[in-house]
């Protein structure tokens, strides 16, 4: 697995989980992926940014107006041009607004499926728990920060500013 992100915590995080990890910003993204999949890239990209949450005032109105669909197309871009032909790109990201600017010409030509939608938490969540529970995975190491319910404000500011090394808070009703 290849994890690709620019915010330090995170890409700690899945060199923690044993991804290999590269930075967006990198002027040669495109190149190293091609390298590290012998040329082909790969078989499948994830595109799990969508949009992400800081500057939206946590109410959908505000950010479908306040927010453009250009906000960050980058990542989905990315997903797009390093998938290799025949791949499929999976995007549960959430996206607001009337489209993305995306190389569609990209998609039709290298033959690339897309699978959209929301994480079908329903269908998930008694399989993962109980992996869990039997001990074969432990999330724990993606929690970063622990706190009670008072203080979920302020958390909520940390993670948004992506400060404190915020990457996943764990909330406590009563501490």
């Amino acid at each position: 697995m290849i994890a690709i992100d620019t915010v330090p915590e995170r890409l700690a995080l899945a060199q923690g989980a044993s991804a290999e990890t590269l930075d967006y910003a990198d002027e040669d993204l495109q190149q190293r992926i091609v390298d590290m999949t012998g040329g082909k890239g790969p078989d499948a990209v994830i595109e799990a940014v969508g949009l992400e949450s800081h500057g939206a005032g946590g109410l959908m109105e505000t950010m479908q107006t306040k927010l453009s669909a250009t906000e960050r197309p980058y990542a989905l871009s990315q997903a797009i041009l390093a998938c290799r032909p025949g791949g499929t790109v999976s995007l549960p990201g959430v996206f607001i607004g009337p489209a993305v600017p995306a190389p569609l010409g990209a998609v039709v030509g290298k033959g690339l499926t897309l699978k959209t939608g929301q994480t079908h938490v329903q269908k998930y969540l008694e399989p993962l728990m109980d992996l869990i529970t039997e001990g074969k995975i432990d999330p724990s190491f993606l929690i970063t920060h622990r706190i009670g319910l008072e203080e979920g404000p302020e958390a909520y500011k940390t993670f948004r500013d992506k400060a404190d090394g915020c990457v996943k808070v764990v909330i406590r009703p009563h501490g």
